[in-house]
């Protein structure tokens, strides 16, 4: 048997990233795992782990697609883009792996998807941030940043903001074998669902 704690927050949101951060550098410090992904729509996220750990791994930042608020722009930070790259790390921009063109049939046409209905059981037995951390790491293998292998992916809960407050340990794996990932540990995660 072996015994790991949880850190559990009592609300999500942006006000856990710097916990979250050291969360995942004190398990980062096991040496069993080579890369962390973190979720980050616009790079301030990313940067405040980069910080704490881009020398030490090898770092994915997931950004959401460019037109995901305004059609043809990215909402990523350009400057903290040129900041991120300097210090190593990965920064991509893809189709969410529980969204993309299945929404846009879900809002032409009514009715819903089976990523959706995926996505959305995620949100609601372990949190938003959950849900993210697991597809994000998804959209990092996708995106060929990661290998298939024991990684921690770093989610949040946007609607409180943004910033991180679920960290989990996954065996990630591609969209088109979504079912053969694995939630190893979890790290951290906020105690109630919104």
């Amino acid at each position: 048997m072996i015994k790991k704690e949880i850190a559990y927050f009592e609300q999500g949101g942006a006000v856990n990233t710097e916990n979250v951060i050291e969360i995942v550098y004190q398990r980062l410090q096991e040496g069993d795992i080579r890369s962390v992904v973190v979720a980050s729509s616009g790079g301030d996220t990313g940067l405040k782990f980069a910080r704490r750990m881009a020398k030490d791994t090898n770092l994915v930042i997931v950004s959401s697609h460019p037109g995901r608020s305004k059609p043809g722009v990215w909402d990523f930070n350009l400057d903290t883009l040129r900041e991120l790259e300097m210090m190593g790390c990965i920064v991509i921009k893809q189709t969410h792996a529980l969204s993309g063109l299945e929404r846009s049939f879900s809002r032409k046409f009514s009715g819903v998807s089976h990523s959706e209905v995926l996505a959305e059981c995620l949100r609601t037995l372990f949190g938003p941030g959950m849900k993210v951390a697991i597809e994000c790491a998804v959209m990092a293998a996708d995106g060929g940043a990661i290998p298939i292998e024991k990684t921690i992916s770093v989610g949040g809960t946007s609607a409180h903001g943004r910033g991180a407050d679920c960290a989990i340990v996954t065996l990630p794996a591609h969209a088109s074998n979504f079912f053969d990932l694995r939630v190893l540990e979890i790290l951290a995660k906020p105690f109630k669902r919104d």
